[in-house]
C-alpha cells in the first residue's frame, strides 16, 4: 500500500487526510492533509479514526438469529436468500409497503443513491426515509421555501474568514468540528462572534465571543427581536430588500411586536445585549461598509417542533441585512453527518428522487424512471417521515419488515421506549453495519459492511463540495459493501433493473439521474474528482462548479428570496410543577453521533466513558447533589439515573445531557418525538424534566 489521499469518516467538514501503511492487517495511520476546510488540522476523533478499522468486535460475517434467539454466523448466500424469501412472503400477504428501508447520512453518495433506487425499484415501497430527518430537515425545509435550493453552505467555508461578524444559532462547532474554528478568527478579533446557546459551550466560551444564553426553545423569539432592532433602527438594507426579496413588508409585520424588552422576558437574554448583538451584526453588513456578516444555524436551533420557523427567522434576519448572495456574507446551515448534504440529495429521503427532485413531480419521475429503465407509474409516491415511519412499524397496515443501513435507531431516535416496542413488533429486522450497534443486536439478520478506508465512493461536504473517498485497505473477513446487499437482494427478488456493485458505475448512473435537478452532478466525472473537488451544481463536464449560489438570483420561480412570516411558540412539552426544568441534549468533543464508532476507540472512550448530566450549582445546592453523585431525570416518556456534573456552564433552569451513549445511558429515552409540521423533525432539543438526587447506581434505568 502507498499513501492514499482521502477524507475523515466523521463530520461534514470532511477534513482531508492521508492514510499510510502500517504493519498490521487492515490497519492504517492517519495524517492530516492541507485542505480549505481543515487547513491541515484534525480533531481528536479524526486523529484516532483508524482505530475503528480494527476494533475487536468488528462484524466480519453475516449473522442470522437462530431458534434459540442467538445471532450466529452464516453465509452471504443463506442470509440474502433468507431475507429475500421473507420479503416476498410479506409483500405477497401485506402488499409492497409491508417492507420499509431506513438509511443514513453517513452513507456515500453511491450507497444513498442505490438505497433509494432499491426501495423504489426492487421493493417498490413508499416506506423509505433516513436519519438525516433527525439532522438537516428543518434547515432544508426553510431554505427550500425561502431560496428554492437547499445547500447547507451556499458558499465555501473559507468565506467566513473575512467576515467582521458571525452569528451562530445553536451550533457548538468548537466541539463538533474543531478545525472549523480557524475560520472564525477574524470575527473573534473584531468582536463580532455572536453565539446563541443555553449552555456556555466551548464555542460560546471562545475568546471575544458574545454569548446570548437564551432559555431553551426560545431561539425563534430571540432572532425575531434581533430583526426588530435591525428594522426599527433603520439598519436594514432597503435597496437589497426592494430588488431581491418578494415581500419586505412581511418582515416588518412579523417582527414589529418583538421589541427587545419583550424578548428578554421570553428568552432571558437582556434587552441591552439583544440590541448590542443586532448592531454588531448590522455594522458588519456590506450595506454599512462592513467586510461581511454570516448567520449560521445548527441542530440546537433546528431540532424543535418549530425548527423550520426558527431557521426561517434566521433567513429573514439575513435578508433584512442584505446578506444572502453577497460575496463574503450570507446565511448557511452547519451540516452535521459526514454525508449529511449528499445523503439528502440522491433519493433516500421519503419525498425525494436523485438530484434533489420531488418524487411527486411528474417530470422528475419521468426523468429518473428513464434512467432506471422502469415505468414512471411503477414508482411509489411520497412515504412517511422517519418518526412517522418508525411509529407505524408492526402496526395494522404498517410495515412488517425494516432494512436499516448506516443508522443506529436505538440510540439516535427520540422516545426510545416507543422505538424499541415498534422494532419488537416487526416480523423481520435486517441491519447492515460495521459493528454490533445497539440496533444490530436486535436484528434477525445482520450484514457486515465496509467502512470508509475500505471502500471507494464520493461524499459531499457541508459546502456542497463533492469529494472522493478512496479505499486504502481490504475489508476483513467476509465484509462486503452495502452495494452488494442491494444488488444481491434485487437479483433474488427478480428485479430486472441493474444494481451495480462498482461505486464508479453507480456514480455514473447517479450523474444521469441528477442531470437537470437542483443538485446536478452530471458534469462531475470520477476522473475529474481524482484531480479536483467540485461544488454542485455542475451541469456539464466543462463547467467549473458553483462555489457560491444566489449571486444573481435565487432558486425560486421568480428569482427572489421569499419571506415567510413566523412567530414564536413554546416547546411542546413545556415546564410544569412536576417537571420544572428543561432537558437539552448535545454533543461532546470526544464522541460522534450514536457513539457506535467512537465508544470503541480507547482514547475517546476513556476521556468520556459514561453519560452525565450538567446541572447548575444553585440547583445542586437546593437538591443536595454533589459533583459525581447519581441523579434521576424523569420526563413524560421515561427516566434514567446518571452522574451529576455541577457547572456554571448551564442555566439554572437547564439540564444538559450528551446523546452519544447507548443502553441505560441513552438520553433519547427521555426526549420528545413530537414533530415540526413542515420538516417532520422531532423535538430532541427541549422538553420538561424533573431532577432529584438518586440512590440507585449511576447509569441505571429507574422504575
Amino acid at each position: 500500500m502507498t499513501a492514499v489521499p482521502t477524507h475523515c469518516p466523521y463530520c461534514a467538514l470532511q477534513c482531508a487526510t492521508t492514510l499510510l501503511p502500517v504493519d498490521r492487517p487492515g490497519a492504517v495511520e492517519v495524517r492530516p492533509r492541507d485542505f480549505p476546510t481543515n487547513r491541515g488540522g484534525l480533531c481528536r476523533k479524526g486523529w484516532t479514526a483508524a482505530e475503528v478499522l480494527t476494533v475487536s468486535d468488528r462484524l466480519t460475517t453475516p449473522l442470522v438469529r437462530n431458534a434459540e434467539g442467538e445471532l450466529v454466523p452464516t453465509s452471504w448466500d443463506f442470509a440474502l436468500d433468507f431475507v429475500a424469501d421473507r420479503i416476498r412472503s410479506l409483500q405477497a400477504s401485506d402488499g409492497r409497503d409491508a417492507i420499509a428501508v431506513f438509511g443514513g447520512g453517513g452513507l456515500t453518495n453511491e450507497k444513498a443513491y442505490a438505497l433509494g433506487k432499491f426501495a423504489r425499484v426492487a421493493l417498490r415501497t413508499a416506506n423509505v426515509d433516513y436519519n438525516g430527518r433527525f439532522c438537516m430537515s428543518s434547515a432544508a425545509a426553510a431554505t427550500n421555501r425561502a431560496f428554492g435550493i437547499d445547500r447547507g453552505l451556499p458558499f465555501p467555508l473559507t468565506d467566513l474568514g473575512g467576515a467582521d461578524a458571525i452569528l451562530l444559532v445553536g451550533s457548538n462547532i468548537a466541539e463538533t468540528m474543531p478545525p472549523a474554528v480557524a475560520h472564525l478568527q477574524h470575527a473573534q478579533e473584531a468582536g463580532g462572534l455572536l453565539v446563541v446557546d443555553p449552555r456556555r459551550s466551548a464555542t460560546a466560551g471562545l475568546t471575544g465571543a458574545l454569548h446570548l444564553q437564551a432559555t431553551p426553545g426560545t431561539d425563534l423569539a430571540l432572532v425575531l427581536a434581533l430583526t426588530h432592532v435591525v428594522l426599527q433602527e433603520g439598519l436594514a438594507d432597503t435597496t437589497y430588500l426592494a430588488e431581491r426579496v418578494d415581500d419586505a413588508d412581511a418582515l416588518y409585520r412579523s417582527t414589529s411586536a418583538w421589541w427587545p424588552e419583550r424578548a428578554e422576558r421570553v428568552t432571558g437574554v437582556p434587552a441591552l445585549t439583544i440590541r448590542r448583538a443586532a448592531r454588531v451584526l448590522a455594522a458588519a453588513a456590506p450595506v454599512h461598509g462592513g467586510s461581511g456578516a454570516f448567520i449560521l444555524t445548527g441542530r440546537g436551533a433546528e431540532q424543535h417542533s418549530k425548527g423550520t420557523d426558527t431557521v426561517t427567522a434566521c433567513i429573514n434576519l439575513a435578508l433584512a441585512l442584505g446578506l444572502p448572495g453577497r460575496l463574503g456574507s450570507g446565511y448557511g446551515c452547519i451540516t452535521g453527518q459526514g454525508n449529511g448534504q449528499g445523503g439528502r440529495e440522491h433519493g433516500q429521503k421519503a419525498d425525494q428522487l436523485p438530484g434533489y427532485r420531488s418524487i411527486a413531480d411528474p417530470a422528475a419521475r419521468a426523468h429518473v424512471a428513464a434512467v432506471w429503465g422502469v415505468d414512471p407509474a411503477d414508482l411509489p409516491g411520497p412515504g412517511k417521515s422517519a418518526v412517522e415511519l418508525i411509529n407505524s412499524l408492526g402496526t395494522t397496515g404498517g410495515p412488517r419488515a425494516l432494512l436499516v443501513h448506516g443508522s443506529n435507531l436505538l440510540v439516535s431516535a427520540p422516545n426510545l421506549a416507543s422505538v424499541r416496542e415498534r422494532l419488537a413488533a416487526l416480523d423481520l429486522l435486517v441491519v447492515a453495519d460495521v459493528v454490533p450497534s445497539e440496533t444490530a443486536l436486535l436484528a434477525d439478520v445482520v450484514f457486515p459492511v465496509t467502512q470508509w478506508a475500505e471502500e471507494d465512493g464520493t461524499m459531499t461536504s457541508l459546502e456542497g463540495r463533492v469529494l472522493r473517498r478512496r479505499a486504502a485497505v481490504a475489508p476483513p473477513g467476509e465484509v462486503r459493501s452495502d452495494l452488494h446487499v442491494f444488488a444481491g437482494l434485487a437479483a433474488r427478488l427478480g428485479c430486472t433493473a441493474e444494481f451495480s456493485t462498482d461505486p464508479e458505475e453507480v456514480f455514473e448512473e447517479l450523474r444521469l439521474a441528477s442531470a437537470g435537478g437542483k443538485a446536478d452532478y452530471s458534469g462531475i466525472t470520477w476522473s475529474r474528482l481524482d484531480n479536483e473537488e467540485l461544488f454542485w451544481p455542475v451541469p456539464a463536464v466543462d463547467h467549473p462548479g458553483t462555489p457560491r449560489l444566489f449571486a444573481d438570483r435565487f432558486g425560486t420561480p421568480d428569482g427572489r428570496a421569499h419571506v415567510v412570516p413566523v412567530d414564536h411558540r413554546p416547546v411542546a412539552d413545556d415546564l410544569s410543577g412536576a417537571a420544572p426544568m428543561y432537558l437539552v441534549t448535545g454533543r461532546l468533543l470526544q464522541h460522534y453521533q450514536s457513539g457506535a464508532q467512537t465508544r470503541r476507540v480507547p482514547e475517546l472512550a476513556e476521556a468520556e466513558p459514561e453519560v452525565f448530566a450538567e446541572i447548575h450549582p444553585r440547583v445542586a445546592a437546593q437538591l443536595g447533589i454533589s459533583d459525581g453523585r447519581p441523579v434521576e431525570l424523569r420526563t413524560a416518556r421515561g427516566a434514567m439515573v446518571l452522574a451529576a456534573r455541577v457547572t456554571t456552564d448551564v442555566r439554572p433552569d437547564t439540564v444538559f445531557v450528551p446523546f452519544h451513549y447507548g443502553g441505560a445511558g441513552a438520553v433519547n429515552e427521555l426526549t420528545n418525538d413530537v414533530l415540526d409540521p413542515v420538516s417532520r423533525m422531532p423535538e430532541f432539543k427541549a422538553c420538561a424534566v424533573s431532577l432529584r438526587a438518586a440512590a440507585l447506581p449511576v447509569t441505571g434505568v429507574s422504575a
